[in-house]
């Protein structure tokens, strides 16, 4: 499926409002092409040359001017609320596509994890995403409002003057060959741009998470060269992207003042033999503004489309990443377990040629106690790991109960757990939430009193808070 069919499925709860939206595109696009007219019927009514002023220009000349104002405040108040109603769209399916990032990033096994920074992961969620909302208002919505701007005022223009027509569009195949060839190169460029930053994310968080090691060690200088080598390649590939889109922006404009050069050769020609008026003429300009304007929008669309796709790209790598750690179809829940756990000839390895425990065969009974003792390396955390199926065994089983661990679902088998890790960790909340961070709905114990001291700090006991 192609990233553009994928993208508009996030919008599709949002039809209705998308149809309305463009409703009121099509009513702001004919007050548009309107704008022009007034002006047009004050120069060939009341400006030809040879003619005398008509008795009733005061009056006329200040309506078709109250008219040209009255024009311009409609378009400006439907653009105003077609601009709303698109983007609080974008930014809801935004928010939904952020929302299954983060939910499915959560569910991935540590294995995916593991090979990955977390800060790229990070980046997908808050900055690739947005390539959802570019793709809608910069994309969709502008080449719809372009398409049917240009067919309108290629009709105007036609009745106008068919010649004068043909020769303003003689450029497009040329801009539309431009736009082919600078797209590929922009779409590669954006996706490197992305990578690099993501790239300095990584370099920034890590350097700053471990600043304690870093002063210890004396190694700020180090650091700061790491940071500045990442951020110097994410300066270049901005430098090439830019200098692209400098290069096609020349190569578009000229090709567009050369087309209104020759629109203007001909329409004096054509105004001098008495074919085409005045007025006719510099409505003529007018509409061609509007006729290479939407075509200047669609190169620039064409563009900011190519860029988005990268990080739309990055985005959907990560939703059709298959989970490692899965249930099986017949997966249970349950709801309690004594805890005999056994290891039948358990080997796993991080990487495939790589194992860390092999052939281990371990019985533990209820309510024993066991120590895992060993050198670093040894196996002992990945032993731990595998019960909550952190990571499923490479090849053997472990049992709960007499109970395979894959023919019991994940999340009932992870709450009878209960762990603490070697690592200090805390969540930005209180004191409170943290203690009860595995089981939120612990009621609270009364206050407790130390000898003659009493404090009024309500705790939690550590069977009910799950850790």
């Amino acid at each position: 499926m192609s990233i553009y069919r994928r993208v508009l499925r996030y919008y599709r709860p949002f039809l209705g409002q998308t149809i309305l939206g463009l409703f009121l595109s099509l009513i702001g696009i004919g007050l548009n092409l309107l704008k022009p007219w007034p002006f047009k019927v004050i120069v060939d009514d009341f400006l030809r040359a040879g003619q005398p002023i008509r008795s009733d220009w005061r009056m006329w000349i200040p309506l078709l001017c109250l008219a040209l104002v009255a024009i311009q405040l409609l378009w400006g108040i439907i653009n105003w609320i077609t601009s709303y109603f698109f983007v609080k769209i974008g930014l809801q399916a935004l928010l939904k596509l952020r929302t299954d990032l983060y939910s499915y990033l959560q569910s991935l096994s540590l294995k995916y994890h593991d090979a990955r920074r977390s800060s790229d992961s990070s980046f997908r969620v808050a900055y690739d995403s947005q390539s959802i909302q570019t793709i809608y208002n910069k994309g969709f919505t502008n080449i719809f409002g372009s398409t049917i701007t240009l067919i309108g005022t290629f009709v105007i223009m036609l009745r106008l003057d068919w010649q004068l027509t043909l020769i303003s569009l003689a450029i497009v195949p040329l801009i539309v060959g431009a736009i082919y060839l600078f797209a590929h190169r922009i779409r590669r460029e954006s996706t490197s741009i992305q990578e690099h930053e993501s790239a300095v994310l990584a370099q920034a968080q890590e350097g700053l998470s471990s600043i304690r090691m870093v002063h210890a060690f004396g190694r700020e200088e180090f650091e700061v060269r790491q940071f500045q080598q990442q951020a110097r390649q994410s300066l270049q590939a901005n430098l090439r992207l830019t200098l692209t889109n400098v290069n096609s922006a020349l190569v578009i404009s000229t090709l567009m003042v050369v087309g209104t050069a020759a629109m203007y050769y001909v329409g004096t020609l054509h105004v001098l033999a008495g074919t085409l008026t005045l007025g006719s003429l510099l409505i003529f300009s007018a509409y061609l503004l509007m006729l290479y304007q939407p075509l200047e929008s669609l190169t620039y669309t064409t563009w900011a489309m190519e860029g988005a796709t990268a990080g739309a790209k990055r985005c959907f790598e990560v939703l059709d990443r298959q989970d490692d750690v899965v249930d099986s179809p017949d997966a249970i829940a349950i709801l309690s377990a004594k805890g005999a756990i056994a290891f039948n000839s358990v080997s796993f390895g991080y990487a495939e040629d790589r194992y860390v425990l092999r052939d281990v065969d371990l019985r533990i009974d209820p309510n024993q106690i066991v120590g895992l003792v060993g050198g670093t390396g040894a196996g002992k955390s990945t032993l731990l790991s595998l019960v909550p199926r952190f990571y499923d065994p490479t090849t053997g089983s472990i049992a709960l109960n007499g109970r395979d661990l894959r023919e019991i679902t994940k999340r009932t088998l992870r709450a009878q757990i209960a762990i603490v890790l070697q690592d200090t960790l805390l969540f930005s909340t209180t004191v409170r939430e943290n203690i009860a961070y595995g089981r939120h709905r612990a009621a609270p114990k009364p206050m407790i009193s130390f000898g003659n001291c009493r404090t009024a700090t309500q705790v939690l006991s550590a069977n009910e808070a799950g850790i």
